[in-house]
Formats: structure tokens, sequence, C-alpha cells
């Protein structure tokens, strides 16, 4: 097969979104996949995962990771199959996930340090999987439960989002080291899935309900770790409830990334004097050298049936930008996935 008669569709940013991101902020282009070098692969992009962080990524201004340029191909992680290589690293047909960016095909040096890609094994989980509770949202889940909210067996882990793709992953290790966990989620479909399903002691519907009423009902002990997801209203309320020592894990604000005006800060911050508690930032990129013994963790969890995996597929690269936006309406259930291709 040549490389030269692939064409490739890609997603480039044309404008930095103001509030949620419009069809205009979106350009599709096309082009032919270019001839590779020696070191170079290309890659067939089958499963793109949309993340509640790519939001943040459309802004100018200093982060944690460069914001996406004007005119560049979206950042996406993604699963693919290697269909051209020039490259010992990988053969044709391997299965590889990285940085695959919101397009049909990527073009680049096996060992690109951007594109970080890796072999993944099919057998082992799905494909979609890999971008899941095996991937990036699992890996924060994992790390950012263990690293920073250190949860001991016998505590209270209340974590939001619960049933997006982080706070899946957060629960089910919390549960696996015997802690007691209290989810936060939006309706009843997905709350029942977060007990029934994943097995939380507890779930709050926050579209129902009063949180407050919640978490006192079903922390009546208190809060030990709490691993956040949405920021807002929501942390303020936590807050009120939180233990001596406890730790609060900060991993995404998905109420406020729309915002057009400033970012709302807990006002209730003082609690964490008075309960000598700390806050806590999670960024997955400072764990990646650690990622096996995160996907042999959870593996393991997934082979024993012990831990499940839910995944939102939706297909098309041309839904990309409706897809993306179901992140900030709770439309997604599960971890949201972009289907391009069968394998």
């Amino acid at each position: 097969m040549s490389d030269t008669t692939l064409l490739n569709q890609q997603f480039r940013l044309a404008a930095r979104p103001v509030g949620l991101p419009k069809p205009t902020d979106w350009q599709m282009t096309s082009e032919t996949v270019r001839d590779i070098a020696d070191g170079e692969i290309v890659v067939k992009a089958l499963y793109l995962s949309l993340d509640p962080a790519m939001r943040g990524w459309m802004n100018e201004g200093k982060s944690y990771i460069k914001p996406v340029g004007i005119g560049d191909v979206m950042r996406a992680g993604g699963v693919g199959v290697v269909v051209a290589s020039k490259s010992p690293k990988f053969a044709v047909g391997d299965h590889v996930s990285g940085s695959i960016g919101v397009q049909r095909y990527w073009v680049g040096a096996a060992d690109d340090k951007y594109g970080a890609y890796f072999k993944i094994d099919p057998a082992i989980a799905p494909l979609p999987t890999w971008l899941n509770t095996l991937g990036m949202p699992g890996m924060t889940g994992y790390f950012g439960l263990l690293e920073v909210g250190q949860p001991k067996a016998g505590e209270t882990v209340v974590v939001s989002g619960a049933a997006g793709a982080v706070g899946q992953t957060v629960g089910q290790v919390a549960k696996q080291l015997g802690c007691r966990v209290v989810g936060i989620a939006g309706g009843k479909d997905k709350c029942d899935f977060v007990v029934k399903e994943l097995g939380f002691d507890a779930c709050i519907d926050y579209k129902a309900g009063d949180v407050r009423a919640g978490l006192k009902e079903y922390c009546p002990n208190g809060v030990d770790v709490y691993f956040d997801n949405v920021g807002g209203e929501i942390l303020d309320t936590v807050l009120t409830r939180i233990n001596m020592r406890a730790r609060i894990v900060i991993c995404g604000a998905i109420s406020q990334y729309n915002n057009t005006a400033p970012v709302k800060g807990p006002s209730n911050y003082l609690s964490l004097l008075v309960n000598r508690a700390r806050m806590e930032g999670i960024v997955v990129f400072d764990y990646a050298d650690r990622y096996p013994l995160g996907v042999a963790a959870i593996g393991k969890w997934l082979k024993e049936g012990n831990f499940k995996s839910r995944e939102d597929v939706v297909e098309g690269l041309e839904n990309f930008p409706d897809a993306l936006l179901m992140l900030f309406t709770g439309k997604n259930f599960g971890k949201l996935v972009l289907k391009l291709a069968d394998a």
C-alpha cells in the first residue's frame, strides 16, 4: 500500500472559543498523506478520546501544556493501527496509542515525544477501553487518587463526575482499597450505574436534590478524600463536610470551563485551615513514566471481573464538534469516544 494514496481529513482550531465552542471555531481540511522517511510511521486513527481538558487546550495563556495554536490540528489522544512503517519500533498492523489529534492519519517519527506512541494489546481489553480505564482518564484517576488523595481503608471518598471517565476509575480504585465511596452525578440513570454497576456505596443526584443534604445523609462521618472533577458550587459544598486532615484532589472544573465570567473559586476555603486539610492539583502527565504500573493494576482487576469500564461511543469524524459539546451538557454516559474506523 502506498501511503501517498491516503487522504487525511483534519479538524483545525480556527478561533479561540468564547464560552462553548461553536462551528466557526473549527476548520475541516483535507490533505494527502505524505511519503514517510526512515524512522517514521503512519498511524490510522480508529478511536479518539474526547475529554473536558480539550476545552482548556483551546485557550490562550499559560497552563500545564502549550495551547493548541490557531490553524493547528486539534489535540486529542487516540488509538489506531500502524499502516506504514519505516521504523523498527513499530510494524504494520501494530495497534498503538498516542496523541493522534482530531484527524484520520498521524504521520511522524516513531519516537516522537509529542506523539508518545506505545503498543497496546486488543486482547487485553477492547480498543475504546484503552482510552478509558487503561488510558489517560484511568491513569488520572488511579494516580490522582493514590498519590494525592492517599486514601486509607475505612475512609470516606467522595468523587464528583462519578459516572464519567475519571470518576468511574476513582471510585472503583477506592473500593478496591476498602474505602466507603460516594459519587456525585447528574441523573438517576447515572447514579444507578455508579451504585449498581460500579459498586459505589451511594450516589448523590445533583440534578434532583440538595448536594449538601446528600452529603449529610451518605457521609455521616464526614469526607476524608474528595476527588473533584467539576469545581464550582459542588466543590464549595463538599468543603463544608471535610474531616480533619482531609485531602482534596483538584482534577478538573468542568462547570467552569466555558464561563464568560471569571472562574468561581471556593468561598469555603477556610475549611482547609480549620481542618488542617490540603487541596492539591493532579496533572496525569507527571506520572507518564509509571503508566505501565497503573495499566497492570487496572488490567488485573478487569481480568478478574472486579473492575468495569463504560464508554459512550459516537461515530464519524464529521461529528466531532457536536460530540465534544456532549461533555459540557452532561449528555455522555461514561467515557466519551469518537469512532473513526473499524479495526
